[in-house]
């Protein structure tokens, strides 16, 4: 799959969002190394705290499906009724809960229509939080 496709999956998924607080809409695709993509659209709740991100409900998603290891993830957000950010970029907590299974050469594609962004997870979270094993 190419990072363009990817990134239109991560465009078409951003119209399902959920978010009549922010009328921030994000969506994502990830992509698993057997070339299986999982979608997600950020989900927001009046309680902030139980706000699910675009990345983590398509991480989930991975997850409960048995995927582990993922080659790419894009990402494309902005504002309700209006065109995407060129640049929208996971947040910390997500950066955070990606590193648990996503590798430093990881893509991480961004961008909208008309641009597109790669980089590396690592670029973008050089230092995860990780649990010393004892």
């Amino acid at each position: 799959m190419t990072d363009r496709e990817l990134l239109n999956l991560a465009l078409r998924a951003r119209g399902n969002a959920y978010a009549p607080y922010s009328h921030f809409c994000v969506g994502a695709a990830l992509l698993a190394e057997d070339d299986r993509v999982y979608l997600g659209a950020n989900v927001e709740n009046s309680s902030y705290p139980a706000t699910l991100c675009a990345e983590r409900a398509a991480l989930a998603s991975a997850v409960t499906d048995g995927a582990r290891r993922f080659t790419a993830i894009a990402i494309a957000g902005g504002k309700e009724g209006e065109a995407p950010l060129p640049a929208c970029v996971p947040c910390g907590v997500c950066r955070q809960a990606l590193s648990e299974f996503c590798m430093p050469d990881t893509r991480v594609v961004i961008g909208d229509e008309n641009t597109l962004t790669v980089t590396d997870f690592g670029v973008l979270f050089p230092a995860p939080f990780t649990l010393k094993e004892d």
